[in-house]
């Protein structure tokens, strides 16, 4: 049983550090670009007005899906309560796996906004 409640606690983590990092994120972007804290990749970097918009965009984003992945990753672990340890492991890997998917491929959807945002050289579209 107190597997299950381990698995339970770590399956919360990601919806719950989405959230709590995508609000961060969202109300206060770092106030200088750096290469320590916040959204960084190269197309961010470019200069200030990339750099807020990647974080307003992440952060909306991260804070919405932190929220959609918190109900299901707790209704998917319900019926599994009195199974065995690996039954609830392997749950817990499948739900830890997707939720880990859904976190990079963010990434990938605010790269994509900021190119239909930006120009190359990172001046608005």
């Amino acid at each position: 049983m107190w597997f299950w409640w381990f698995m339970f606690f770590c399956n919360l983590l990601i919806p719950a550090l989405l959230i709590i990092s995508g609000r961060m994120m969202w109300k206060n972007c770092p106030k200088k670009i750096n290469g320590i804290i916040g959204y960084r990749t190269s197309y961010s970097m470019k200069n200030m007005d990339t750099w807020k918009f990647a974080h307003d965009y992440c952060g909306r984003l991260w804070w919405k899906i932190g929220w959609i992945m918190l109900f299901p990753s707790v209704l998917l672990q319900l019926p599994f309560w009195y199974r065995s340890d690996d039954v609830v492991g392997a749950v817990g890997a499948v739900i830890c796996t997707v939720q880990c998917i859904i976190l990079i491929a963010s990434v990938f959807m605010t790269e994509k906004a900021l190119k239909r945002t930006f120009h190359e050289d990172g001046t608005r579209r």
